[in-house]
């Protein structure tokens, strides 16, 4: 207890601030790890969404036109280029707009000209890789999820 001037004024001592910082420092090593899981698990989500709706948008076209989308002006003997892939998925409002890869933020696309193999493993230098001659869509961003699969292999 203090006192000042004659009144009480009453402080927390040094012991009770002690307490409440170790009580907080414990909530917070409980909460922040579940917490990361749980982010992880979102984006895990969020991609498998994704590429669910890409995949669905690309199948729809190639049915529509019988020619997937990619290849500029419908030609199947040019290579594919990425303004080929998505403006006519959102020309013809199959998506609203390029989806970003939930890992790198990014929404450029790797295109794989045909021929060409998949790459063997994601760099993560692009959001997505497509293939138009097989219609692959995938995500490019490397290592597992939760459950142990590849992110690739989705």
């Amino acid at each position: 207890m203090l006192f000042i001037r004659g009144r009480k004024r009453y402080a927390f001592t040094l012991v009770e601030v002690l307490i409440v910082v170790a009580i907080l420092g414990i909530l917070a090593a409980l909460i922040i790890p579940e917490y990361r899981n749980y982010t992880q698990k979102a984006k895990e989500s969020a991609a498998k969404e994704t590429l669910q709706i890409m995949r669905t948008a690309i199948v729809r076209y190639f049915v529509q036109y019988g020619v997937a989308p990619g290849y500029p002006g419908d030609n199947t003997d040019a290579n594919p280029l990425e303004p080929s892939f998505y403006t006519p998925l959102i020309r013809e409002h199959y998506v609203s707009d390029l989806p970003k890869n939930p890992f790198n933020g990014l929404s450029s696309v790797l295109m794989i000209k045909d021929g060409e193999p998949l790459p063997a493993e994601a760099t993560s230098e692009y959001g997505w890789i497509y293939k138009a001659q097989t219609r692959e869509f995938r995500i490019d961003w490397p290592g597992t999820d939760s459950q142990s699969e590849s992110f690739y292999e989705y």
